[in-house]
């Protein structure tokens, strides 16, 4: 599609809507804006970058990008990792940076009203004084902006128990791809008053509006948790053991974790750990938490037996703050690792059904031998979201690399596929998934993305090229 170019006088006319201090145009200040988590080769200048501090300032922005057909990409904290928040066809890059107030803290609805911009974890450091927390719990929570998570409906290592974040998202004020200003949902717990454009506006990734309010529900604090890490010989054993883990027990942890056995041993070697992990072929890491200490330690001694009925070669028990950041530090600390051995990466979301991840491991095994690159697999394992990453071969060129990565990657997709899986769990499609979306997803399930889109966005201002073309 062709835009129009940002001239001197819709700069002036940004100045009037923003202030001088709320538009950029600085190359060197916008660079910082051209890309998110992605590799740099997705990157794009933008045009000029904003920094609105009102939902009526945002209307007024999209209202001119309409009238001048200009491009305009909401951005977060640019910590994702699909090109959602880079500005592909340049124009207009909107930051929510400013836009980060807590707006109400309602202890009487349990909920909290908050701008986008706010980090996610800030919410927890206000509310915990009361014994509440926010539980839709992304793994970059220290980064990581409200308004992005919702975007992405962005997921993580409590999902099993607690849900993603749009389970507490109970309403939104959207700014429209048109620049009407809208209320979505509210404190009511239940609703059902026509379309639920709330849901539809959750996980869109700034296609279809700019979040600049949420309500969001919280929940009482557990007061106590146990991990649990769990050595086992092979990654066979360990996928199989996780739906056992709520079929046999009856009880829904709050996190089952896996890790690969390439993924243990490079990051524990990176962090100079001394965990025993020399013996292990994988390991999940099991968290449970309840208000009874009693009851937490109970149902995690009796996971922990059924993983030793179940070929677990060791299982260790982190009761303790110290002892439960020394375990989830292997965790964390996975993708960071493998930078060390090669910055050059294609970490991927993949999701399947939880009894099927089991199936998936040889596959992704082969592909790894056929092209000589690691693919180790770690993530969300309770809920079937692997982060399968591709790296790097140090001893390959660039141009064999990014061969490899796309005959990989399109193997890769294909076998998810087969076994009923998605492209994408938490991350989101932006652009770095999008082509791979246009061939395994339904042509009529694609159509009506389109015309959704196009009802929302008739000038396709609100970030294009993301999703679908």
């Amino acid at each position: 599609m062709n835009y129009n170019p940002i001239t001197k006088e819709i700069l002036e006319e940004l100045t009037g809507i923003l202030g001088a201090k709320n538009v950029i145009v600085d190359k060197e200040k916008m660079e910082n804006y051209s890309h998110d988590e992605t590799p740099k080769e997705y990157a794009h200048m933008p045009d000029v970058v904003i920094t609105p501090r009102t939902a009526e300032e945002i209307s007024e922005v999209v209202k001119l990008a309409n009238r001048h057909l200009i491009p305009i990409t909401p951005r977060g904290a640019g910590s994702g990792l699909s090109g959602g928040a880079i500005p592909t066809f340049g124009g207009i890059l909107l930051s929510i940076e400013k836009m980060n107030k807590v707006i109400e803290v309602d202890y009487d609805n349990m909920m909290i009203v908050v701008e986008p911009g706010l980090v996610t974890n800030e919410i927890n450091a206000i509310v915990d004084e009361r014994g509440l927390f926010y539980a839709g719990y992304p793994m970059s929570l220290l980064t990581c902006y409200i308004g992005g998570n919702i975007a992405e409906n962005a997921g993580g290592g409590k999902a099993i128990k607690y849900g993603v974040t749009g389970r507490y998202v109970m309403g939104l004020e959207v700014v429209t791809p048109t620049g009407e200003i809208v209320q979505m949902g509210g404190k009511n717990v239940k609703d059902v008053t026509g379309y639920d454009l709330k849901r539809l506006m959750i996980g869109s990734e700034g296609t279809l509006g700019i979040i600049t309010k949420a309500i969001l529900k919280l929940s009482p604090k557990p007061k106590f948790a146990t991990d649990l890490l769990v050595l086992f010989e092979d990654a066979d054993s360990a996928i199989k053991m996780v739906p056992k883990i709520i079929s046999e027990s009856r009880i829904i942890p709050t996190s089952v974790e896996f890790m690969d056995k390439l993924s243990v041993h490079t990051t524990c070697d990176y962090l100079n750990e001394q965990l025993p992990y020399q013996k292990a072929g994988s390991m999940l890491l099991i968290e449970v938490d309840g208000t009874v200490e009693e009851n937490v330690n109970q149902d995690a001694e009796t996971i922990g037996e059924l993983c030793l009925e179940n070929n677990a070669i060791e299982v260790y028990v982190a009761d303790n703050y110290t002892t439960q950041e020394r375990v989830w530090s292997v965790r964390r600390n996975i993708a960071e690792a493998f930078m060390v051995y090669s910055p050059e990466q294609s970490l991927e979301d993949i999701v399947v059904p939880i009894a099927n991840i089991a199936k998936l491991m040889p596959e992704i095994e082969k592909i790894s031998e056929r092209y000589d690159i690691k693919m180790p697999s770690y993530g969300h394992a309770g809920d079937g979201n692997l982060h399968t990453t591709l790296v790097k071969n140090p001893d390959t060129t660039m141009e064999e690399w990014f061969e490899i990565e796309e005959k990989a990657l399109q193997e890769l997709y294909t076998a998810v596929y087969a076994l009923g899986g998605k492209l994408s769990g938490e991350h989101g499609i932006g652009i770095k998934r999008k082509k791979y979306m246009k061939e395994h997803e339904g042509e009529a399930e694609l159509m009506l993305m389109k015309k959704i889109k196009m009802a929302f966005d008739p000038n396709n201002i609100m970030n294009p090229g993301k999703i679908i073309d």
